[in-house]
């Protein structure tokens, strides 16, 4: 898969209304009936991957204003470049303003935010007091980022898979203080690009690679790096650094694609390869796979197992399809899901944190997706949504009951994440671009894991 950014559940429910979106600043298709905040700012650079930082604002917070941290990584003209930004959106109050007018995406350090609601409702008034603020500080990468994640214990601590062949590991503790500490951004501070040295930097691998991912459950962190050279790597934790074991994790006849801790075995791992296979793996017991099954005809792109259900894992493709699988069964007929809604290669994939049945998808078509696999589906219902589409939107007829909601308007989606403590909230990237999230139609009830249930379709 090419991942370079190009320049130039609880019980069954029926079937829910899909609420298509579209980015302030690119509208694509007219809003649905449902409401949905969107929001749209940028760091300068295009970002290929960028990861929400775990905050001590509230564990579940679901009142506006709202607050959030970010890093992310870029993808410069020239590799001298290339920075982590280091940022914090703050008075995201969830009322429709006019959107600040986009600087273009051309490397300079303006930064831009805009938003909207989609609502029936007459606009709200614009002020400064309602206005988003973007704070954004940089610090200077070798290359461009490929995949960056914050660790969730420590989330000061953050890895970069680079370019250039090289993973490496920052604190940016100082950083993250000193956003914190500030209630407005200093004077053209996001044009300063500050040097510092990572506290762990790995040059071991022959090839580049686009994953790395942080131990859920295990302080420290044990670490797992991946690359396009069939190599995974585990970093162990000791009191002062990390150990990178020498020894390969080997099961993979193609590129590793992505990797990802269980979410409930501390030696426990997934990964998917462009084998068009997906791995299960157990530290304890060797480096080879305890299991490997053949999930799709093309690349697996992205996998995301799910932390309030684990038995779940869910798993993107190249050629636009995605799959939920159920690993109670995986030796046997493990299939739940199979969706070939998306045009093109899927980019990223992720469970809801807060909802076990939801998921969320971006792909190369330009759309994000949202969907809840609790549903099932309900023709009088559907029918009846479908001729009301109809009116708004040029919706496709064959629409899956669990499609829940469309987000339009955003070029080449690389990556999403849902937010960890605020339901519903969902940042997404792209190549002009990040937006945030918060469609009214999702459920923002935190269910108990035990009580959904995931519904089959067929393709």
């Amino acid at each position: 898969m090419g991942r370079k950014i190009k320049r130039k559940a609880g019980v069954k429910k029926q079937a829910k209304r899909i609420a298509p979106s579209s980015s302030s600043s690119n509208p694509a298709v007219a809003s649905g009936p449902a409401k949905c905040f969107v929001l749209g700012f940028g760091i300068g650079w295009s970002c290929l991957s960028f990861d929400v930082v775990h905050d001590q604002l509230g564990l579940v917070r679901s009142e506006f204003p709202h607050t959030l941290y970010g890093v992310a990584g870029t993808q410069a003209d020239k590799a001298s470049r290339n920075y982590i930004g280091i940022f914090k959106l703050s008075n995201i109050s969830g009322k429709k303003r006019e959107p600040i007018p986009s600087s273009a995406i051309d490397g300079d350090s303006d930064t831009d935010v805009d938003s909207e609601s989609s609502s029936d409702g007459e606009d709200e008034e614009t002020n400064e007091d309602t206005k988003p603020i973007l704070h954004l500080k940089k610090v200077a990468h070798a290359g461009c980022v490929n995949r960056i994640r914050s660790m969730t214990q420590k989330p000061h601590i953050c890895a970069t898979w680079g370019a250039t062949g090289h993973v490496q590991v920052w604190d940016l503790s100082s950083i993250l203080n000193s956003l914190a500490e500030s209630a407005t951004p200093a004077p053209k501070e996001d044009d300063v690009i500050h040097r510092q040295t990572p506290v762990k930097v790995f040059s071991g691998h022959k090839a580049e690679g686009y994953a790395v991912d942080w131990s859920p459950l295990v302080t420290g962190s044990l670490f797992l790096v991946c690359d396009c050279n069939k190599s995974i790597h585990l970093w162990e934790p000791t009191p002062s650094n990390w150990n990178v074991d020498v020894n390969l994790f080997v099961g993979h006849s193609a590129s590793v694609e992505d990797l990802q801790w269980s979410p409930t075995e501390a030696d426990v791992f997934a990964s998917c390869s462009a084998d068009g296979t997906i791995s299960i793996w157990d530290i304890r017991t060797g480096k080879e796979p305890c299991i490997s099954i053949k999930a799709h005809k093309a690349d697996v792109n992205v996998i995301s197992w799910n932390r309030l259900a684990s038995r779940m894992i869910a798993s993107g493709c190249d050629d636009g399809s995605f799959s939920v699988r159920d690993l109670r069964f995986i030796q046997e007929d493990s299939l739940v899901a199979h969706f070939e809604y998306h045009k093109k290669a899927i980019t990223s994939i992720e469970w809801s944190p807060h909802e076990a049945s939801s998921l969320a998808v971006t792909s190369e078509d330009h759309q994000l997706t949202i969907w809840d696999l609790s549903l099932e589906r309900d023709a009088e219902e559907e029918a009846e949504f479908r001729a009301k589409m109809k009116e708004q939107a040029n919706a496709p007829e064959d629409l899956p009951p669990q499609l829940l909601f469309v987000h339009q308007g955003q070029r080449d989606l690389k990556e999403l994440h849902w937010h960890p403590q605020i339901p519903s909230m969902i940042i997404s990237t792209a190549i002009d671009g990040f937006n945030v999230l918060m469609p009214s139609s999702i459920d923002t009830t935190i269910p108990s894991s035990t009580d959904t249930t995931v519904a089959s379709s067929e393709p």
